[in-house]
């Protein structure tokens, strides 16, 4: 394997995504909590399917997103992440593999069927996520692919995927081996509820592995355990080399060695659907990082990205966002 065989590889939950239009009275009536994620087991993954309104199924996951919209910048990407043998399965390894990501981690022999998150969107844009994680928490150290951490520019860790302490041990085992390769480890909260539940184990990750950081300004406050964004950022300062912290129509906050960056979201004339905003700010982010580029220049490619993918239903680019970058100036190299 090439010594730069990959700009960035992911790892992350492999979910297929349901998304749904729905109006606040169906949030209530389901007892779903507005604009979170919330965990669900397999009967009630069937009880809300069969609730919702008609869906566009696509595959998802936060860090396959990512790693798509990666792609879509025409950088180089691979993902580990892992799925069932079954129908969802099979359509997730071939949508992430025909979006040009190179993604080859063995399906579960036995055991529950391939996770999905039950994604509803009311007009306000919010989306509020039901999630069975089926297949993909049976992750662990022996799922990571050594030779491709090694080989990756940027390892980018979902935090989605940290619920047992079988993913905990993969992930410090990932990080360990970007290090001995002389690679940067990235860290997504993903979550502030995500965030409450492994508080400790994330601000250690954070402390002794990460090297970038993506958080938004909720899952921040969360992880410092403070309702005051400057405090946040005063401790995130502390803790990590670089950190992304997105505030929607705020745009986001850049920390690169103690000094902030403020860059500022790009004009959308209608918001369609917030699912994956934060995904492709990280995918064009990290792109610009692995090729090279300055800080801001990468903050503006994940404001592009983020822009273009809440113009639209779905998490996964409806055009190529490389042209896109292009269009406003920004050059990519293959």
């Amino acid at each position: 394997m090439s010594q730069h065989a990959y700009d960035v590889i992911g790892v992350g939950n492999a979910i297929v995504d349901v998304i749904a239009s729905c109006d606040d009275a169906f949030l209530t009536e389901q007892d779903i909590e507005k604009g979170a994620m919330t965990l669900i087991d397999e009967a009630r993954a069937e009880e809300l399917y069969a609730a919702m309104a008609p869906g566009k199924e696509v595959s998802g996951g936060s860090a396959a997103n990512t790693l798509a919209g990666i792609a879509s910048f025409g950088g180089r990407g691979a993902y580990i992440g892992k799925v069932s043998g079954d129908e969802l399965g099979e359509i997730f390894r071939h949508d992430l593999n025909a979006a040009g990501v190179d993604y080859k981690t063995a399906p579960l022999g036995e055991g529950p069927l391939t996770a999905r998150c039950l994604i509803n969107v009311t007009p306000d844009a919010q989306r509020s996520m039901s999630t069975f994680l089926g297949a993909s928490v049976f992750f662990s150290e022996d799922d990571i692919d050594a030779d491709k951490i090694a080989a990756a520019r940027i390892t980018y860790l979902e935090g989605y995927l940290f619920d047992r302490d079988e993913a905990k041990e993969a992930f410090v085992k990932a990080a360990e081996i970007a290090k001995a390769a002389n690679r940067l480890t990235s860290l997504t909260l993903s979550d502030s509820f995500c965030v409450d539940r492994h508080r400790a184990a994330f601000r250690q990750l954070v402390r002794n592995h990460v090297d970038i950081l993506f958080a938004n300004e909720a899952e921040l406050i969360s992880l410092y355990e403070t309702d005051n964004f400057d405090a946040a950022l005063d401790a995130v300062k502390a803790e990590t080399r670089i950190a992304a912290i997105t505030r929607s129509e705020k745009g986001a906050v850049l920390i690169d060695k103690g000094d902030a960056l403020a860059i500022p979201a790009e004009p959308v004339s209608r918001i369609v659907d917030t699912t994956g905003a934060g995904d492709l700010f990280a995918a064009g982010m990290l792109t610009g990082l692995a090729k090279g580029l300055d800080l801001e220049t990468s903050g503006r490619l994940g404001a592009i990205a983020a822009a273009e993918i809440i113009s639209h239903i779905g998490a996964r680019p409806n055009i190529r966002l490389k042209d896109l970058a292009e269009s406003k100036g920004i050059e990519l190299s293959d």
